[in-house]
Parts: structure tokens; C-alpha cells; sequence
């Protein structure tokens, strides 16, 4: 499966493309960050974030775009940059019929290292690993967007098992833990909807 994974910013959006088999082998297939200046206006700075994901998606037709999900931060201006560059990025995964998987940054580093609170080195060094680099991808966004697309691929979510024919009996235990929590938090929100 190949999944095209975003670190959403403003002045930096990582982006990294990998193919990963059944067996969680993980190959890269490109990796880059998009930058735009800060004094440039804030619609040419989304123009231009959102005409490199294009750009990439078209050239590496992903089977799926793993997105970081914007979580609070004490700095407002970060927090709406990253949430534009989200959703400029869900906007052009759509346009493209592609389905978009939102991952929580504990999710990914617990995924990784296997550990939630792990630091950047220490994910920067597994995606390194991982991929067979000789040292991690630089700046730090480039290695985040590679870790994001290792992390959906690995908990083997909705579209990575279809594609690969993968059953809960094929998964991990933690592969197998986020899937029940998966199917609980579905179930559970059901009966709130019904009762709107």
C-alpha cells in the first residue's frame, strides 16, 4: 500500500510517500518539504502548500493521505497555520476521491518507537531504521510526514486492511487494540446520533 503522509505547517509541510507490504516491510518512495516565507500573504502561502500536495499526489498516486491531527497548542497563530494546511490537504485528497486518515501525534510516535511520549530524535532515528537510511531525513517535518504514513500503514486502519487483505488475526496486538477502540467508538457515537 502506498500512503502519502502530511506534517501540516505553514512555513514548513512535510510530506513523505512510502510503499508498505503485509509484513510492515517499509520502503521510501519520496520525501520533501514544502516552504513558504512568512511575509508572504497567507492565501499565496496556502496557494502554493496546496499546489505542492497536488503536485505530489498526481506524480505518486497514494492509496490513502495520513494527515497529523491538529491538536491544542499555547501558540494560536501555529495552531491555525497547521489547521489551514490541514485543510488544504484534506481538499486536495478529496478532489482526488482519496480517503484521509487523521493521526494524533502520540499515535504516531507510539507506533513507531512504541512508546507515545517518545521525543523527535528518537522517532526521527526509528523512521531512519525503519526505512533502511543511512541517517533520518532532514528537518525534523520531513521525518514526521514519513512517520505518519509508517503509522497508518502499521495499524492496519480500514483501507490498508482491504488493500491488503489483512484480518485482525494478521495484526499486531496494538494493531488489534486500535481496531477494537476503533469499532467501540463507532458503536458507541451511533446511539448519540440517532437521538439528535
Amino acid at each position: 500500500m502506498r500512503v502519502l503522509g502530511i506534517d501540516p505547517g505553514l512555513t514548513r509541510c512535510g510530506v513523505g510517500i512510502v510503499d508498505v507490504q503485509a509484513d510492515r516491510r517499509a520502503t521510501l518512495v519520496d520525501v520533501t518539504v514544502i516552504r513558504t516565507p512568512p511575509g508572504m500573504a497567507l492565501e499565496e502561502r496556502l496557494l502554493a502548500v496546496g499546489n505542492g500536495i497536488e503536485r505530489l499526489l498526481d506524480q505518486h498516486l497514494p492509496a490513502v493521505v495520513a494527515i497529523e491531527r491538529v491538536f491544542a497548542q499555547h501558540n494560536l497563530r501555529t495552531v491555525m497555520g497547521t489547521a489551514q494546511v490541514s485543510g488544504v490537504a484534506l481538499h486536495s485528497a478529496a478532489k482526488r476521491g482519496l480517503p484521509v486518515a487523521l493521526h494524533t501525534p502520540s499515535e504516531v510516535k507510539a507506533a513507531i518507537t512504541g512508546y507515545g511520549s517518545a521525543d523527535k530524535r528518537q522517532v526521527q532515528a526509528m523512521v531512519a531504521r525503519i526505512l533502511g537510511l543511512a541517517e533520518a531525513p532532514k528537518p525534523a517535518d520531513a521525518a514526521d510526514a514519513l512517520a505518519i504514513a509508517i503509522c497508518h500503514a502499521w495499524r492496519g486502519g480500514p483501507v490498508a486492511a482491504d488493500a491488503g487483505g489483512a484480518t485482525d488475526t494478521a495484526l499486531t496486538p496494538a494493531q488489534q487494540a486500535w481496531r477494537a477502540a476503533e469499532r467501540s467508538s463507532r458503536t458507541s457515537a451511533v446511539p448519540r446520533r440517532l437521538a439528535r
